[in-house]
């Protein structure tokens, strides 16, 4: 029997194989980093998903996990979808008499991912970035997955606030892929106009296209998509697009940190919720979950 809790990584949506790769290469880092936890992921919210969120559970209470904490890889609320990270977890559960699960909140915007995503802008600008006179040409859009929920949105555009403080860009301007307003060829347009504004325009300036989210799949062809058609239509601009953040080091340090609070706050498991500002309606990080809870077996 697990004495530990598990580690389950949770990711959104997608149907796509380059993005179940990459979670499972995330997976065994941190299997990696900690050896003692049994560590599995999968994905929710895509019924037909390669790596399936209920399976991960599977897994992990077939090693012997009678609770779990879900760290969701979401670098910003989902708003309203069809069925939400506690949902689908306690719909998983439902199976196991017995297992708990207590899901935490989103990433984003920890000080660590902004600084993965400094890197990602660097490695777009060939890695000169961090000098004053390239960075001071040169505008990001900031995009997001987009959701129905204006406070999830709001989410994305605090994130760009604290990505452009500090760091020397002319700029950091939001869009979003689906569901809101601007959509990326609209905040490609903004990029472009505050680009003419700025001081010394006669240098070329440069717009970088930021994925805010974490791995490649559905999302990132989209935006690579509406990018490259915006692109076309402005042959003057030099727009460069920039990667996911990846299974990256500081992810790996943010999800070990939430995954080693929950295993500390052991009252979590008990059914204490942990506060949430958000409206009412929105999902609660840190509620605890069972299959009792869930409709299941009991």
């Amino acid at each position: 029997m697990t004495i530990r809790p598990a580690l389950l990584i949770a990711g959104h949506g997608t149907r796509h194989e380059g993005a179940a790769d990459a979670l499972r290469a995330l997976v065994r880092v941190l299997g990696e980093r900690l050896p003692d936890v049994p560590v599995a992921g999968g994905f929710f919210g895509a019924p037909a998903s390669p790596l399936p969120l209920s399976g991960a559970v599977d897994a992990l209470v077939a090693q012997g996990a009678t609770r779990l904490v879900v760290v969701p890889l979401l670098m910003a609320p989902t708003g309203a979808i069809r069925e939400t990270l506690p949902e689908a977890v306690a719909r998983a559960v439902a199976a196991h008499p017995g297992v708990r699960a207590v899901c935490e909140p989103e990433l984003g915007p920890d000080p660590r991912l902004l600084a993965a995503l400094e890197r990602r802008l660097d490695e777009a600008l060939g890695g000169g970035a961090r000098r004053p006179e390239d960075r001071d040409r040169t505008t990001v859009l900031l995009v997001g997955r987009g959701a129905a929920d204006p406070h999830a949105n709001a989410e994305v555009v605090r994130a760009a606030r604290l990505l452009w403080e500090g760091r020397g860009f002319a700029g950091v301007e939001t869009a979003f892929v689906t569901l809101a307003a601007p959509d990326v060829p609209a905040g490609l347009d903004r990029c472009r106009v505050l680009a003419a504004a700025a001081p010394g325009t006669r240098q070329r300036h440069r717009i970088v296209v930021l994925p805010y989210f974490f791995f490649a799949g559905d999302l990132l062809e989209r935006l690579r998509m509406q990018t490259e058609g915006w692109a076309a239509a402005h042959p003057g601009a030099e727009v460069l697009g920039a990667e996911p953040i990846g299974a990256a080091p500081e992810l790996v340090e943010v999800v070990v940190a939430r995954y080693r609070a929950a295993v500390a706050d052991g009252a979590a498991f008990a059914g204490r919720a942990a506060k949430d500002a958000r409206p009412a309606g929105d999902a609660l990080p840190g509620t605890a979950l069972s299959a009792a809870s869930a409709g299941g077996p009991a």
